[in-house]
């Protein structure tokens, strides 16, 4: 079983549409809240290059934000990853 986090912002409807997708596959995640705490969200940009959210990571391999994500799913590489 693949570990997927979400890097996300409450009010993101692109990270919304990241967990509905997971949650259709089946898929548990870790979402992190990044309007918690600007360290983590600085950390996270520095380590990324990305400004954006959600930035989601499989198995600890940053795979993008949820255009990525579905890109992925359409392909049939989710499964294989997850």
């Amino acid at each position: 079983m693949a570990t997927i986090r979400l890097h996300t912002k409450k009010s993101c409807a692109y990270c919304a549409q990241a967990k509905q997708l997971l949650q259709r596959k089946g898929l548990a995640y870790e979402e992190i809240d990044l309007g918690s705490d600007p360290d983590i969200e600085a950390n996270l940009t520095a380590q990324t290059g990305f400004r954006t959210v959600p930035q989601i990571f499989i198995n600890e391999r940053f795979v993008g934000g949820f255009t990525d994500l579905a890109k992925l799913s359409a392909l049939g590489e989710l499964d294989r990853l997850a």
